[in-house]
């Protein structure tokens, strides 16, 4: 970890109140107080009382809430109930997942006939003029095998159906929509993509990664009014989480966009990290000059670049061939030439990187172009950063921790490719996966997320994911790879402080302590003592962000 966690001056017992914003170094008087309570610091130590002042988190420990509470305070007896720095999910694709919670439900299904069913009945609901686009699938679920065009074509006509695999890797189309995008049997395959065909060479109707371009060029954009109410669902889905911010690692500026109209309407409610496609590093070191990096609602000036492809997919890209598909190694998403020039031209200018990388191959070679742009550039604080670090090669993580690369993983991601893993990529390589364990052992700063929607947002589900290694087929019921599990605690850090130190706010969040913004989270078990199968089970009281109650559950 980058830090030390110190219980110097903030003890148990309680700590003296701090002047925290104008109210309060007035009259010395909370807003709000949470008394009564199990309250997780993340930092060393535990309490049983919060005061909030303003947006601020102005005195921790009983004594100190009981001295500045007064008539005018509202008091929340929690009646021993658990309270945590609110979470922060490390990276979502918010406007993929925000429009998908008001589509079909395809991951819940196990028949094919059932899968098709559904994709008939949510093509009735679809506008005039627009597509059916929501609902991620997982052929894991309903037998493995790739979906065909022929299997919908029937049930969905001539309104054009887009439909993305749970990685975000893959769309299947039926025949409508590939007569739209214009693909058919003589399209050419795309670099860093995949046309899959079927024995007489025509399109089946799965497009992979870069060919997905072609089809997502054609689709009707959302009105600002469609999105903006996606954005206020999935803000509200958030909350109720117990989630106080996201960091948005898209691959294009949808939701940069629309967090800036929202912000300027008032506060979002939940927090914004943005991140832009790395291509366009220009475009936002302009932004930056002009308008400097957003406020502590919406933030921006950082840069994410995709290098290959996804394991469910086969085009994540791997040193050796895929156990199940030996005529290939996965696929380069970016060039590697242009990942050379781009990487350390960014850094340059001191914008902040992070790299999606999944294979081996792909993780080793982020990591020499990283190497190479510190070199280049010169030591300073960059905390570049790699998203999901899922299979890496021996020894990965010592580089990692000796250049202080940041590994931002979904711990998700194991509960559900740990299914089917093995038969992508064999028993040998699966020691190296998903390797939470490890990494931390190495001394990789390691903050968590979801990748929603690939996973869910709800963190309760990637909490248990890291301690147990349950795999959501209840086949592995001691852990997959049980020497990868870690500990609650590591797994509360990495939602929380360790989340605030790659988003660059150590300074003001991530923390139970006085100064800190008052984001926080109340649940109804302590994650630090019940079972393990409990976490499931726990429940969002209240989560305040920025000092205010923004969602509250009927349990409260």
């Amino acid at each position: 970890m980058p830090y030390e966690i110190s219980r110097r001056g903030f003890v148990a017992s309680g700590a003296a109140a701090m002047l925290c914003g104008p109210a309060f170094a007035e009259a010395g008087t909370l807003d709000i107080a949470l008394i009564n309570a199990r309250v997780w610091t993340a930092g060393g130590a535990m309490s049983d009382a919060v005061g909030i002042a303003g947006n601020r988190i102005a005195a921790v420990g009983s004594r100190a809430v009981r001295s500045a509470t007064t008539k005018r305070t509202r008091v929340i007896d929690c009646k021993g109930a658990f309270v945590m720095p609110a979470f922060t999910d490390c990276h979502t694709h918010f406007l993929l997942g925000s429009p998908n919670l008001t589509q079909p439900d395809l991951l819940e299904v196990r028949s094919r006939a059932e899968w098709v069913e559904r994709i008939g009945k949510a093509v009735r609901d679809v506008p005039q003029g627009q597509w059916l686009t929501g609902g991620p699938w997982d052929e894991q679920r309903f037998g493995g095998q790739l979906p065909r065009k022929e299997w919908v074509d029937p049930v969905t006509g001539d309104i054009p159906i887009a439909i993305p695999r749970t990685d975000l890797h893959s769309l299947f189309l039926n025949s409508a929509a590939l007569k739209v995008a214009g693909i058919d049997r003589n399209t050419p395959d795309i670099p860093g993509g995949v046309i899959e065909r079927d024995e007489r060479g025509e399109p089946t109707g799965v497009v992979k990664d870069n060919a997905k371009r072609r089809v997502l060029e054609v689709i009707p954009p959302p009105t600002e009014a469609m999105i903006e109410q996606y954005m206020k669902r999935g803000i509200e889905n958030a909350l109720s989480k117990g989630v106080a911010q996201v960091h948005n690692t898209e691959i294009d500026w949808s939701v940069q966009d629309a967090a800036r109209r929202l912000r300027a309407k008032g506060p979002t409610g939940l927090r914004f990290y943005s991140f832009v496609p790395l291509r366009d590093w220009e475009k936002m070191h302009a932004l930056v000059k002009a308008e400097g990096r957003g406020d502590d609602w919406v933030r921006w000036g950082s840069l994410k670049c995709v290098s290959d492809g996804s394991l469910g997919a086969r085009t994540a890209r791997f040193h050796e061939p895929y156990t199940d598909d030996p005529h290939t190694r996965g696929v380069w998403t970016t060039r590697v030439e242009d990942m050379r020039e781009w990487i350390p031209a960014a850094d340059a200018a001191g914008m902040p990187i992070t790299t999606h990388a999944i294979g081996d191959e792909a993780n080793d070679t982020v990591l020499d172009i990283y190497l190479d742009a510190a070199r280049r550039n010169g030591a300073r604080d960059r905390r570049f950063r790699i998203e999901h670090a899922q299979h890496l090669s021996p020894g990965a993580w010592n580089r990692m921790a000796k250049q202080k690369i940041i590994a931002s993983v979904q711990p998700y991601h194991a509960a559900d490719d740990g299914r089917w893993a093995v038969k992508r990529i064999g028993e040998e390589r699966l020691d190296r996966t998903y390797a939470f364990h490890t990494l931390l052992k190495a001394g990789v700063t390691t903050c968590f997320g979801s990748d929603w929607p690939v996973a869910p947002i709800d963190p309760l589900t990637g909490i248990d994911a890291a301690v147990t290694r349950h795999t959501i087929d209840g086949a592995n019921p001691n852990g997959w790879h049980p020497e990868q599990r870690i500990s609650i605690e590591q797994t509360l850090t990495a939602y929380t402080r360790t989340a605030a130190y790659a988003g660059f706010t150590e300074d003001r969040m991530g923390r139970i302590a006085p100064g800190y913004l008052a984001d926080l989270v109340v649940l109804d078990r302590d994650l630090l003592t019940v079972p393990t199968d409990q976490y499931l089970k726990t429940g969002v009281l209240r989560t305040f962000v920025d000092g205010v109650e923004r969602f509250t559950g009927a349990a409260a």
